[in-house]
């Protein structure tokens, strides 16, 4: 699916493209889906699925936060979103689909993309040996995640 970069740096998708995506993942489209994949999109945080529905419910008065839920689930299953959990077991999402990596403040829960290029080999770089001890466990890597983690100074 080709998308394009939008003038603030996160990743667009236009309707058709949106339509198809859902539609591909036995999903509906509805003006409620375009209208939280539009709002992920258009930001670069990763908000929770209460700031979304607060962000959403702007523009469409009447959506509920079970709707809200149920709009991020179809998205991140259409492959247009995706899901980031915290070890609390907060979730937040991802208006980018693609692989890139992660930071999270550990005091705010706060979750932001880094300016990194996604690297494929990146486990051959930092342990050349580990794939062949993977492949004689008997485990096929299929990719890998990167989030740092820490905490942002308090700004006085």
């Amino acid at each position: 699916m080709e998308r394009s970069q939008s003038a603030n740096g996160t990743c667009a998708i236009n309707v058709a493209e949106l339509r198809q995506a859902l539609e591909k993942a036995g999903r509906r489209f509805t003006r409620q889906r375009a209208a939280v994949c539009a709002y992920l999109k258009s930001v670069q945080t990763h908000p929770t699925a209460e700031q979304v529905f607060a962000a959403v419910r702007q523009e469409i008065k009447k959506i509920s936060l079970a709707t809200v839920y149920k709009a991020l689930e179809a998205l991140v299953e259409a492959g247009v979103a995706a899901r980031l959990v915290s070890d609390d077991g907060t979730a937040r999402y991802d208006g980018r689909s693609d692989a890139h990596y992660h930071l999270r403040c550990l005091a705010t829960g706060q979750v932001r993309d880094l300016p990194l290029p996604y690297d494929p080999q990146l486990v051959d770089h930092l342990a050349p040996q580990l794939r062949e001890w993977l492949r004689q466990q008997g485990f096929e890597l299929s990719g890998h995640r990167l989030e740092l983690v820490g905490r942002f100074r308090q700004e006085s």
